[in-house]
């Protein structure tokens, strides 16, 4: 990785002064897009931060790794943030942290117990330290001018917390992703009475979770799905392979139990899956029976019909384990009687790389599981009706609903308005939307440019949308060279023209009758007293580019190189 200081960018982002207690709230990421979540609140010259998280890359997207948020226009205000309160341990709420430390490592991170511990974990990766302060439910602390109570909150991973936040210019309460499960795997409820409370006393704005406020009624309890994963355990004749999300400590311990009951063995694949779970067992979320998990390459030599294995890839990713098992490109083998469960949701846009992967392991002879046939799993994030009930006992002057595509936020600010929060006192914004509180009273001021930080390999902030477009022509559409030398002296062809290509034709044979045709150009060009590379080499690119369009009906990358037979004077 370069240096951090690589986040940054040429774009001079100049805020206007912060008048005293005014608090200027600032979305970073994840308004307008599923991921990436981060949100800055600056007043007297503090600023807190409320989560930094990554977003996965799309296909459009070729070869980065991660897409971080955007903070250039608090970059130079690092020295000022009291620190960074991450809501729970998901990558979309916790994974840009390494980045933003690179910079600065000394600022405070805030969180319970497990989600610290899976931040820690990955920053011992980067070789960075942190400073940390664990809270729980119930907890008050106070940062700077920044008074803060976290709240217990359902989600798909163990203490998750929201936070209610009180300031001179007004109080916000902010859930982070949340639902209202009725009856959680470990017993903590969504702290409806803590809202209840805190409404009573008057929140003035309220941050909601979007994600699934288009979808009607509950999203139901998480202990639903433990029957499905039982039967699918317990009638499998050969090995079962579950793929979860790396961090869904709930859903591992239903397969957990659903091995112990079948006499079968645990083994963890991955090495998110074997890092998350190992400190879910250390800290006491997790529960197995000694010597129930034991090590894959422990489990490869037992009888398929004693063995579980719980691993990643149940959305299809390339390098994901699941994917490369049903690829037959690991340790592990599927055959006829194995049965495979991916126990998670689909996450749009990876449709086609799923289905891909469910008809590998189906034709090597495995009976699949999916939350298509079979109720293996539930959202982590609340229905319309849930979020309706958290506007209904919050009762918040003002909703600026968060987390979510742009049509989600609009499907939450009208629940919030079935609450009876007036129309004229929603606050819908994207990214970079600056929103200023004074006296209780949120109003948005201005804009500032949000982009995408992508991290490439080693490098972060340093790939463009121009260099995405590269990749995209070059993965979609080929990539064409043409070669020649020329004698500016007398204006002959003295090598050349030679054409090569990737990804483009079967082979370059395509290419013979194209080659006259190059020749010829470069021909007029030099008859016409062109002696420029460059020109003489557009002259190579239109012609090339014409045929490339008009015979093949393809758009390549087209790079003409032109060179001359001596030295330039």
């Amino acid at each position: 990785m370069t240096d951090a200081g690589s986040l940054t960018d040429t774009r001079p982002i100049t805020l206007p002064k912060l008048q005293r207690d005014v608090l200027r709230i600032i979305p970073h990421g994840g308004l307008g897009e599923v991921g990436r979540n981060m949100t800055s609140f600056e007043i007297d010259g503090k600023i807190l931060i409320i989560d930094c998280g990554v977003l996965f890359p799309e296909s459009t997207q070729p070869g980065v790794d991660l897409i971080l948020p955007d903070i250039e226009s608090v970059m130079d205000r690092l020295d000022d943030v009291v620190g960074i309160f991450l809501t729970h341990g998901h990558e979309d709420h916790i994974g840009g942290v390494p980045y933003l430390l690179k910079r600065k490592p000394d600022i405070p991170l805030i969180g319970s117990a497990l989600t610290l511990a899976l931040v820690e974990a990955k920053l011992r990766e980067h070789r960075i330290k942190p400073y940390t302060l664990t809270v729980r439910e119930g907890d008050v602390e106070s940062f700077g001018p920044f008074t803060c109570e976290f709240i217990a909150v359902n989600h798909s991973i163990p203490d998750s917390l929201a936070v209610h936040v009180s300031t001179k210019a007004g109080t916000f309460i902010h859930t982070a992703d949340i639902k209202l499960d009725p009856t959680p795997m470990d017993g903590r409820l969504t702290d409806l009475r803590a809202f209840g409370r805190l409404g009573e006393q008057g929140v003035d704005l309220f941050l909601c979770d979007s994600t699934n406020a288009e979808v009607p009624g509950h999203s139901g309890s998480e202990r639903s799905v433990g029957p499905a994963i039982h039967e699918g355990v317990r009638t499998a004749e050969g090995k079962v392979l579950v793929a979860s999300f790396a961090s869904h400590v709930h859903r591992v311990q239903h397969v957990i139990n659903a091995a112990v009951a079948a006499r079968r063995k645990v083994a963890l694949v991955g090495r998110s899956m074997t890092r998350n779970m190992g400190i879910a067992l250390d800290l006491g979320y997790l529960h197995a029976p000694e010597g129930t998990i034991i090590d894959y390459k422990k489990a490869l030599q037992l009888p398929d019909n004693q063995v579980v294995f719980i691993c990643t890839g149940s959305q299809g990713e390339t390098l994901a384990v699941l994917n490369r098992i049903a690829s037959g490109d690991h340790a592990i083998e599927v055959r006829d009687g194995d049965r495979v469960i991916l126990a998670s949701s689909l996450v749009p846009g990876n449709e086609v790389p799923v289905s891909n992967m469910i008809n590998n392991l189906m034709k090597a002879g495995a009976d699949v599981i999916h939350k298509g046939n079979a109720r293996v799993h539930v959202s982590g994030h609340g229905f319309a009706d849930e979020l309706l009930a958290c506007y209904n006992v919050i009762k918040p002057n003002y909703a600026m609903p968060v987390h979510g595509e742009y049509r989600h936020l609009v499907a939450n600010s009208r629940i919030a308005a079935l609450s009876g929060v007036p129309e004229d006192h929603m606050v819908i914004t994207e990214n970079g939307g600056v929103i200023e509180m004074v006296d209780g009273i949120p109003e948005k001021v201005g804009q500032v440019p949000i982009g995408y930080v992508y991290v490439d390999g080693k490098t972060v902030g340093e790939v463009t949308e121009d260099d995405l477009k590269d990749r995209r022509v070059l993965a979609e559409e080929g990539f064409i060279s043409i070669y020649a030398v020329v004698d500016p002296t007398n204006g002959d062809i003295v090598a050349g023209p030679e054409i090569h290509a990737r990804a483009f034709a079967p082979d370059d044979s395509v290419f013979e009758p194209l080659i006259p045709t190059v020749r010829k150009a470069l021909e007029d060009a030099l008859d016409d007293g062109v002696r420029d590379k460059y020109r003489l080499s557009q002259a190579v690119r239109r012609v090339v580019g014409r045929w490339a369009a008009t015979k093949q009906r393809r758009r390549p990358m087209i790079v003409p190189i032109v060179t001359f037979s001596h030295l330039d004077d």
